[in-house]
């Protein structure tokens, strides 16, 4: 069992963000949800706690899941693990959103092994320097 971690989940479909926020604390998480990516960063920059990953869709109002992560690298950057999950993914989208650092990018609908299993992977620490890997052969 991990240690306690708090995964920010952002999707603006309010149902999908309930059933994927369920799944998540089987996990034995803290889940924190976001209807935006505006949210997400409000969250972020502001909460004393950590944020030990984030869960993106990609296409939400007002800030995408890949604006998030760039506005995060901002300084004062944020350092945090992110997987991406999307229902109107291209190859090229996804080819973005890992070549920007994701741990992983899912296609939605998401199966629940797959979610869990990514989910898990992310919250394994990693060395110093690793969580935003440049290329994917870096996405142990």
């Amino acid at each position: 069992m991990l240690p306690l971690r708090r995964v920010l989940l952002a999707d603006d479909d309010l149902e999908v963000r309930s059933g994927v926020a369920d799944l998540l604390t089987l996990l034995g998480v803290e889940v924190l949800e976001a209807e935006s990516g505006l949210e997400v960063l409000e969250i972020v920059r502001v909460r004393l706690q950590p944020v030990h990953l984030l869960l993106l869709d990609m296409h939400m109002p007002g800030c995408s899941g890949l604006e998030v992560l760039e506005r995060l690298r901002q300084p004062p950057a944020v350092r945090v693990p992110c997987i991406f999950y999307s229902g109107e993914a291209t190859d090229e989208v996804e080819r973005l959103a890992l070549a920007a650092g994701a741990r992983a990018f899912l296609r939605k609908p998401v199966q629940p092994d797959r979610l869990r299993g990514e989910v898990l992977r992310a919250l394994q620490p990693r060395p110093a320097g690793a969580l935003f890997p440049k290329n994917t052969e870096d996405l142990g």
